[in-house]
């Protein structure tokens, strides 16, 4: 079959499936079995696909009009301008999470403090802030040694230097650390139970998206960890949805944090008793 046979065919089926973008999904899905860009796909429309591609192609676009999401079928993702591993035990980082990158860029005015990411998924987050924050040290915790596996896999490949801790939350930390002053970052699950997610979504580990009835259970404990940890020049940066951020906050402040910046979905806490951070 010719490429833009091919091409004109797979992308009927998916947007009969429902796809919104399936054109689009159609030229990635091609670019990684051909191992090449849309422009030459599109420049050579009367390339034959060989059977083994025509195979493998055959089986993404079946996955795909299953509404798995594109980055489990390629088993890869950006993120801030990097390329991550990724599969079907963690959640494929979203865009609006690369916010809280670019805050913790401006609140981390000490070069050398530590950085923590509580529940790493794969690793994106703590990466990135390893490899924009070249001085720092980076420390990273999750439940799932699968999650870890991932994300060690990833740190490897992106030749970043973080440290990582298998464990509940703050648990997962040793007590040395603890006392020491540190950012943390916080992506945890903050979906509402019974919140209708789309069907892409369905495919992604519900551990790692739904946080309780009202989505910020995981944030009540982390905060109430917080309350024995770390001393006062500790900064917690949390993505949550905005109409939470009201409700996180209180929870920030009954455990002695202020929300003293917010962005899209990035709130960031310090504790009640030190001076504002600065920000740009």
């Amino acid at each position: 079959m010719k490429v833009n046979e091919y091409l004109n065919t797979s992308s009927a089926e998916l947007q009969a499936a429902g796809i919104a973008t399936a054109r689009l999904d159609c030229l990635v899905l091609m670019e990684d079995v051909l191992n090449t860009n849309r422009t030459q796909i599109l420049a050579h429309p009367d390339r034959e696909f060989t059977e083994v591609e025509k195979q493998k192609l055959d089986t993404m676009i079946h996955g795909r009009s299953q509404h798995i999401p594109l980055a489990y079928i390629r088993g890869k993702t950006e993120f801030y301008g990097r390329e991550f591993s990724l599969n079907e035990h963690v959640l494929e980082p979203r865009p609006e999470s690369e916010t809280m990158i670019n805050m913790l860029k401006s609140a981390q005015t000490d070069s050398s403090r530590t950085i923590i990411d509580i529940g790493t998924g794969s690793g994106a987050l703590a990466i990135t802030a390893a490899l924009e924050c070249k001085d720092a040290i980076v420390l990273a915790t999750d439940i799932d040694p699968h999650c870890l596996k991932l994300a060690k896999a990833n740190t490897a490949r992106l030749s970043a230097n973080v440290t990582y801790f298998e464990g509940d939350l703050l648990e997962a930390l040793p007590a040395t650390i603890r006392r020491q002053p540190a950012t943390l970052l916080c992506n945890l699950p903050y979906v509402p139970d019974n919140f209708q997610i789309n069907r892409a979504a369905t495919h992604e580990p519900r551990l790692a998206i739904f946080g309780g009835v009202d989505g910020l259970d995981l944030f009540g404990r982390l905060f109430d960890q917080l309350l024995q940890n770390f001393p006062g020049e500790t900064l917690v940066l949390c993505e949550s949805l905005p109409p939470q951020h009201s409700q996180l906050a209180a929870i920030a402040k009954a455990a002695g944090f202020q929300s003293v910046a917010e962005h899209d979905f990035i709130q960031l806490f310090q504790r009640i008793d030190t001076h504002p951070a600065q920000h740009r």
